[in-house]
């Protein structure tokens, strides 16, 4: 059983002992923390999204990507490892279902074989040439999303040179995570028409990439 001597020494130590774990939680959870190594920023490197690093973990990101780790936003453009090739784009009159107020946007990719570069999984090794199509509903947005499209290709991003997640084949031609409905039916699980939130989605996908219309 505790003195009465003992007692008030524990009541008074408990406030300073609430302080230190406050202080140590606030140090924990601190934005003078570098989010990429963890540890307290030195170095201090501010990018114009506010967002701020250690200038060698930034650094480090930006070789591989230009992007903000926190929120994503792109600082400069990024440039990916799709081969060589063409994007033609047409128009038709065919309606897609969900959009037969309108046309159809019909974008034909193009890619001769050749050998990788020193910027693919394999430099030195063949691959195989590939032809994709796709299509859009030729309304507004669709329009938008084309535009994009052609930004992205220009900036080497639609397509890469990996394994086909279908096919598991190495050494060949992909789609590199900016979704394209290459069906004009059939809804998404067949990569088709309807999917009311598919140009959403895209333009998503796309802005991940640091492609925007103001980018």
């Amino acid at each position: 059983m505790r003195t009465r001597k003992q007692l008030l020494v524990l009541v008074a130590s408990q406030p300073e002992e609430k302080n230190m774990e406050s202080s140590r939680n606030k140090k924990k959870n601190s934005s003078e923390d570098c989010v990429i190594c963890l540890d307290q920023i030195q170095d201090e490197k501010t990018l114009p999204c506010r967002h701020s690093f250690c200038s060698r973990c930034i650094d480090q990101v930006f070789r591989v990507k230009p992007a903000c780790p926190i929120c994503n936003t792109y600082h400069g453009a990024y440039t990916g490892t799709q081969p060589r090739g063409t994007m033609a784009v047409t128009r038709g009159s065919q309606r897609l279902p969900g959009y037969e107020h309108c046309g159809c946007i019909i974008i034909q990719y193009t890619f001769p074989g050749g050998i990788q570069g020193p910027e693919h999984p394999n430099p030195g090794v063949g691959y195989s040439g590939t032809f994709r199509e796709a299509y859009l509903p030729a309304c507004s947005e669709g329009e938008e999303v084309v535009r994009l499209l052609r930004k992205a290709f220009d900036r080497r991003l639609i397509f890469t040179i990996g394994q086909s997640a279908t096919t598991g084949c190495n050494n060949v031609i992909t789609w590199n995570d900016i979704h394209h409905k290459t069906s004009k039916s059939g809804g998404p699980q067949c990569f088709g028409y309807p999917d009311p939130a598919y140009l959403f989605r895209v333009r998503e996908e796309l802005r991940l990439q640091g492609v925007t219309e103001d980018n």
